[in-house]
């Protein structure tokens, strides 16, 4: 197994000796995904922390009106969870998480990430200023649904994600904007023409 790519990644924030990356990766489990899999709905407890090795997953929740609200992509390098409920409130999931293309995950539990902080406690800080990133970004993309137009939002999530728009389906893209399908089409139509 290559561990490059989660090395490389997690050693952005904070520098580890190899013998401490060692234990990381044994700690890690690769797991293959096929494409459309469910790996956490409404209502159960998330289990796990994924970095994405090869793939794009979407997390999502289901409005009253009954569409899916895309509130995550995830690609290569990212990680996925529902942190914010069933990993540190310990509640059951008001998300779900399903795989949109065939994926490559490594994936902690919390036992084995607090087995890894009693082993190399450099790694508490790692993921602490990985939380820190995702609030930011999630703080971000609040501000951005109430005060960018949609050409704005579009062009941001362009340089957000530039493969995206060519691996999934624009209805999933116009969910992740807030906006419909006819109005990110006519959208992507004015920035086609600039």
């Amino acid at each position: 197994m290559d561990f490059s790519q989660i090395n490389k990644s997690i050693s952005r924030y904070v520098s580890f000796t190899e013998e401490e990356l060692d234990i990381f990766n044994a700690l890690a489990t690769y797991k293959k995904v096929p494409k459309k899999t469910i790996m956490l709905r409404e209502g159960e407890m998330c289990d796990f922390e994924a970095f994405v090795l090869k793939g794009c997953v979407r997390k999502y929740y289901i409005d009253p009106s009954g569409f899916e609200v895309i509130l995550q992509f995830a690609i290569e390098d990212a990680w996925v969870s529902d942190i914010s409920f069933s990993i540190y409130e310990d509640k059951p999931s008001r998300i779900f998480i399903e795989t949109m293309e065939d994926c490559e995950f490594l994936v902690f539990t919390p036992e084995t990430k607090e087995e890894l902080f009693a082993k190399a406690p450099k790694f508490e800080r790692a993921f602490r200023i990985l939380i820190q990133r995702n609030l930011a970004t999630t703080q971000n993309r609040l501000f951005n649904a109430i005060s960018k137009t949609a050409l704005e939002k579009y062009l941001e999530f362009l340089e957000l994600y530039p493969t995206l728009p060519q691996r999934v389906a624009q209805h999933y893209i116009a969910s992740y904007l807030g906006i419909s399908a006819e109005f990110l089409s006519k959208t992507r139509a004015k920035v086609a023409r600039n």
